[in-house]
């Protein structure tokens, strides 16, 4: 197979894929969400332009649609789709701008403007048609990048500059997996303008190979976008309800009372050369932080915590060490695991959440730390332990 069926191959394959997602996405739990809307839309194009250029190379129906002539600009729409998506997403659709407004318009001109082409210069025989075309179609592609990359720059600034708009989002998504698709994103701009300047260099000569790694990246690009969006979806929805679940959990039982007094400790300030008020004091705190689920934030540290209840770390370490009997690490995984064991021993729904939403609502960093958190305090993995809880619910139905 030679390098131009295999990216004829691709390309099809690429664009059935395609067509395949958005239908399932569509028929999707979360498919009518307008931020799933606009990433249905992205794909949707992005598969469209792969089976038009497929077409184009395979020269199918040419002859009786003038398609190498009124073929659509889809790549007009890509940017635009993710500025929609993104704003959607971010819940600030009612305070940014509707692009498409103006970009649909754009849109629909520049096709009418290609009809117009084939309907004035299709029958002359005075000009080059096929060079004039050639080289239209280029200063249209040019347009349409600096109009995409101007909106994709736009879309960065609101990322990263305007981040009191959507503080809501962000307690519930650090938003990494979006930086990383800018970065793929600018990636892909370089291809596109080198395969543009390798257009203009040869004066407006087909050259398809400089489109080849344009057009894979930018497959891969959407469709790695599309399957994230839907399960980052999914994860901010679970971690909303397990959010709201969280608090409802039953209090830690106490590790000391007002009644303990200080004559608790008259051994105690001895083995850790810490005032009797100073570790009653906090004792009361910790049981405080306890109450008050603070253990669920992942930004908890040994420092953060004694700068927050108002001593040091030093003391801090000392106490948990020898009231809790663990070191802090310890003191705040076990918090964290207890709590989320509540919420599936009594919640039975949550059970079929994401492990990534369930870790992250407990207070890990990710779906790693959390197992082998869980596996350190129960002694097993938590798929083990929920398929275990599904077992005993099902007994007592029997």
């Amino acid at each position: 197979m030679s390098t131009k069926d295999f990216f004829n191959l691709f390309l099809i394959i690429s664009a059935m894929h395609g067509f395949l997602f958005s239908i399932l996405i569509f028929l999707s739990r979360n498919g009518r969400k307008k931020s799933i809307v606009f990433i249905n839309l992205l794909i949707l194009v992005i598969s469209l332009n792969n089976i038009q250029s497929w077409i184009l190379v395979k020269n199918f129906l040419i002859k009786y649609f003038f398609i190498d002539y009124v073929h659509l600009p889809w790549h007009f729409l890509i940017a635009p789709f993710f500025y929609m998506f993104l704003i959607h997403y971010l819940e600030i659709e009612k305070r940014s701008k509707n692009i498409l407004n103006l970009i649909v318009p754009i849109f629909l001109i520049i096709i009418s403007i290609r009809i117009g082409f084939v309907y004035f210069f299709i029958t002359s025989s005075s000009v080059d048609v096929v060079f004039l075309f050639k080289k239209y179609s280029v200063f249209e592609e040019i347009f349409s990048l600096v109009s995409s990359l101007s909106i994709f720059l736009y879309s960065f600034h609101i990322l990263s500059k305007r981040e009191k708009l959507f503080t809501r989002v962000i307690s519930y998504d650090n938003l990494k997996w979006i930086y990383t698709f800018f970065k793929l994103g600018a990636l892909t701009y370089i291809f596109w303008i080198i395969a543009l300047v390798i257009i203009v260099a040869l004066n407006f000569e087909d050259f398809t190979f400089s489109y080849y790694p344009l057009r894979i990246l930018t497959t891969v690009l959407i469709y790695w976008l599309g399957y994230q969006s839907v399960i980052q979806l999914r994860v901010l929805n679970e971690k909303k309800y397990l959010r709201k679940q969280i608090n409802t959990v039953l209090p830690i039982k106490k590790e000391i009372t007002s009644s303990d007094h200080y004559s608790t400790f008259n051994k105690v300030e001895e083995s850790l050369n810490i005032p009797n008020e100073v570790v009653y004091d906090i004792l009361e705190k910790l049981e405080d932080f306890e109450l008050k689920k603070k253990y669920t934030s992942n930004k908890i540290t040994l420092n953060s915590l004694a700068t927050d209840l108002k001593t040091n770390t030093n003391y801090m370490s000392k106490v948990i060490n020898y009231h809790k009997k663990t070191s802090f690490t310890n003191y705040l995984n076990e918090l964290r695991i207890h709590n989320i064991v509540h919420q599936l021993q009594t919640n039975a729904s949550i059970r079929r959440f994401t492990i990534k939403a369930v870790a992250e609502e407990a207070g890990f960093n990710n779906a790693s730390s959390f197992s082998i958190a869980f596996v350190k305090v129960k002694g097993m993995k938590p798929s083990i332990f929920v398929k275990k809880l599904d077992n005993d619910d099902s007994k007592k139905l029997l």
